[in-house]
C-alpha cells in the first residue's frame, strides 16, 4: 500500500509540476480545444430541420417574455403607488425571472439567445452563421412583436394609456444619459453571456460548477434595477421595437428608436447625415423611407 502511495506521489509531481504557471490549470487529458470560427455563410443550415427549430424557439421564447414582462409593467403603472405593487424590485425580477427561465429552456436548442445584441456579440465572435445570426434575430423581432401585441389586445385603452411597456427616457435625463446607459447596461448583459456560457472556462474550472442561465438572468436583473429609472431598460433591441412598434406614440419612437439608435449610427458612421438634435415626431412609415433613403447611399 505504500509502495503505491508513493507512485501516486509521483506521478502527481510529473502531472503537476510546480513550474506550472500561476493562474493556469493543469494540463489534463480534457483540456479544452478551441472549435473552429463558423463560417460566414453556410448554405446547408437552410436546409436542415434544427435552424428552423432553432428559430422557432427564439421566436417562442422572445414572444413569452414580452408578454410576461410587459403585463408585469402595466400591473405597476396601473396600481396607485410602488407599495401597492411589485414596484420596481418586483419588474426587475420579472425581466431578470424570465431569462433565467427561457434560457434554461432554449439553450439546448438555439442556445437560448433571446436577444438580438447577444446574437450580434457571437456573430462578431464567429460562434454563428451570418445565416443563422440574421434568422434569430428576424425571428426575436417577430416574437417580440407579437408578444407585445397580444398584451395590447387584452387591454387596449389601459395598454394606450399607461405606456404600453415602451422604452422613454425619464423626466430629467437627457438622451445622452439615456444612451450611456443602455451601451453600459447592454455591454453588462453580453459580457456575463460570454462569460458564463465559455467553454475554455468550463473545461478549466470543472470543479466550478455553473448554471449559465443563472447569472445571466441575475446580470438583467440588476440592470434593470439601475436604468429602470432612466429609460425604462431596454438592453434588448427586439424588446424595446416590439413595445415601440405596439405602442406606437412619438415619445417611443423619438425618445429610444430613433434618437438612441439614430445617435449611435451617427457616432459610428461618419457617412450617416441623421441630426442628432432632430427630436421631432416619426410615424412608422417616415421611419422607413427615412433608413431606406440612407441605406441606398451606401451603394
Amino acid at each position: 500500500m505504500a509502495e503505491n502511495k508513493e507512485e501516486d506521489v509521483k506521478l502527481g509531481a510529473n502531472k503537476y509540476r510546480e513550474t506550472q504557471p500561476l493562474g493556469t490549470a493543469a494540463q489534463t487529458d480534457k483540456d479544452y480545444k478551441e472549435p473552429p470560427p463558423a463560417p460566414l455563410f453556410e448554405p446547408g443550415e437552410l436546409s436542415s430541420w434544427s435552424f428552423y427549430r432553432a428559430g422557432i424557439a427564439e421566436f417562442m421564447a422572445t414572444f413569452l417574455f414580452l408578454y410576461i414582462t410587459i403585463l408585469t409593467v402595466m400591473g405597476l403603472k396601473r396600481s396607485d403607488s410602488l407599495c401597492s405593487s411589485v414596484g420596481i424590485q418586483g419588474v426587475a425580477w420579472a425581466f431578470g425571472g424570465m431569462i433565467f427561465a427561457l434560457v434554461y429552456c432554449t439553450a439546448g436548442i438555439s442556445g437560448g439567445h433571446i436577444n438580438p445584441a447577444v446574437t450580434f456579440g457571437l456573430f462578431l465572435a464567429r460562434k454563428l452563421s451570418l445565416t443563422r445570426a440574421v434568422f434569430y434575430i428576424v425571428m426575436q423581432c417577430l416574437g417580440a412583436i407579437c408578444g407585445a401585441g397580444v398584451v395590447k389586445g387584452f387591454m387596449v385603452g389601459p395598454y394606450q394609456r399607461l405606456g404600453g411597456g415602451a422604452n422613454e427616457v425619464q423626466p430629467g435625463y437627457t438622451k445622452g444619459d439615456g444612451l450611456g446607459a443602455e451601451i453600459i447596461g447592454t455591454f453588462v448583459l453580453v459580457y456575463t453571456v460570454f462569460s458564463a456560457t465559455d467553454a475554455k472556462r468550463n473545461a478549466r474550472d470543472s470543479h466550478v460548477p455553473i448554471l449559465a442561465p443563472l447569472p445571466i438572468g441575475f446580470a438583467v436583473f440588476l440592470v434593470h434595477l439601475a436604468t429602470i429609472p432612466i429609460t425604462g431598460t431596454g438592453i434588448n433591441p427586439a424588446r424595446s421595437l416590439g413595445a415601440a412598434i405596439i405602442y406606437n406614440t412619438d415619445a417611443a419612437w423619438d425618445d429610444h428608436v430613433m434618437d438612441l439608435l439614430g445617435w449611435t449610427i451617427h457616432w459610428s458612421c461618419s457617412c450617416c447625415s441623421l441630426p442628432p438634435n432632430d427630436h421631432q415626431s416619426h410615424a412608422i412609415p417616415q421611419v422607413l423611407s427615412f433608413f431606406m433613403k440612407h441605406l441606398s447611399g451606401f451603394s
